[in-house]
């Protein structure tokens, strides 16, 4: 069997596996596999499209667990941050902007892992969540990385597994649903992009029923530790 049948359908496995247990980290673990075997103009409408199927299949299954009363001011501020980062893409370098960002991952996790916040963070309030959630959209629209800084954020402040997810998880599929409709708009959904859809399917139904399993057998102290761990991951990926 050619490797591409594998690692296509096997990268939407890991992906939805990190979505159902922590919330967040589909589109890098999906890239880093994905653009072994295909092209970016092929792989970005695919990381996307399947995201808004993993994000969405939790979200559905979660709803009356999480709390979303949060969620506003982030969703507010990446609305209007999301144009500014695919602005700042024509000038920006990303290959250093990816660099950066997953050197502070890499330090961030690690110093959290080994030494947890002493108390809840609590400045600035839901004008301070609305420009995270406008930096979250700048980085989504730069980079793809839109759920990094809102994630870092919530554990920040100490909030509960359920308050994290009920603002991140929405928060990432509202922006993969402004990328797909920006990239459809561009001509780069195409057939193909629905045939590597397809054919991701079972393995997003696989593991988000396996994560979702897991994130159920999780308590608040577990869940954060998992969510550094794959930071760390993350941080890894993009500097590598």
């Amino acid at each position: 069997m050619p490797f591409e049948f594998l690692l296509v359908p096997g990268g939407a496995f890991l992906a939805a596996l990190a979505v159902g247990a922590a919330g967040f980290g589909d589109a890098l673990i999906a890239a880093a596999l994905w653009l072994h075997v295909m092209g970016p103009t092929e792989a970005v409408p695919l990381v996307v499209a399947t995201g808004l199927m993993i994000h969405l299949i939790p979200l559905l299954r979660l709803h009356r667990a999480l709390d979303f009363s949060r969620l506003m001011p982030f969703l507010a501020g990446g609305t209007l941050g999301v144009p500014v980062g695919s602005w700042l893409l024509g000038i920006a370098d990303p290959a250093l902007f990816r660099a950066g960002v997953g050197g502070f991952l890499v330090i961030y996790s690690l110093v959290f892992l080994f030494k947890p916040p002493a108390g809840e963070f609590a400045a600035g309030g839901r004008a301070a969540d609305g420009a995270i959630g406008l930096v979250g959209g700048v980085l989504g629209g730069l980079a793809g990385l839109s759920g990094i800084v809102p994630t870092v954020w919530s554990a920040l402040r100490g909030w509960s597994r359920a308050e994290q997810r009920g603002i991140f998880q929405p928060f990432i599929l509202a922006m993969h649903g402004m990328a797909l409709a920006w990239l459809a708009w561009g001509g780069m959904v195409d057939a193909r992009t629905g045939v590597n859809f397809l054919w991701c399917l079972p393995g997003i139904a696989a593991g988000s029923w396996l994560g979702l399993r897991l994130y159920g057998r999780l308590d608040d102290k577990q869940f954060q530790r998992i969510v550094l761990v794959l930071l760390l991951v993350l941080g890894a990926i993009l500097l590598i």
